[in-house]
């Protein structure tokens, strides 16, 4: 099927619980991620409805993450902490100390100008 032939309600309806994945809508539709595309760039309400399927999904990653924190799992605290807790110091840092000597070569190349 050609994207000129898929309307925005059929595209639309095919977006609706995708989660935003373009695989997922084109197979629904029969069609290729490449013709999804095409008609996301044609319909503005389709792109929109693709957007909001996204912000679906995080909000649900979302809240999934705070029943994890809640719930006192660690790897979500780490994350969250990680994440959301730079401002109050929670950052991975690494520190690289060095007792040696450095050394540095310098190295130009300059154009030949067609000389050989």
């Amino acid at each position: 099927m050609a994207y000129s032939k898929i309307s925005a309600t059929k595209l639309i309806k095919a977006i609706e619980g995708s989660g935003g994945f373009v695989t997922t809508v084109a197979q629904r539709l029969g069609v290729s991620r490449n013709t999804v595309y095409k008609a996301l760039k044609k319909y503005p309400s389709a792109q929109e409805a693709l957007q909001d399927e996204k912000e679906k999904l995080l909000d649900m990653a979302e809240g999934v993450l705070l029943k994890n924190v809640k719930a006192g799992k660690e790897a979500s605290l780490f994350f969250f902490l990680k994440t959301q807790g730079k401002k109050r110091g929670y950052v991975e840092r690494q520190q690289i100390e060095h007792g040696g000597e450095i050394k540095q070569q310098v190295q130009i190349y300059l154009p030949d100008n067609g000389r050989e």
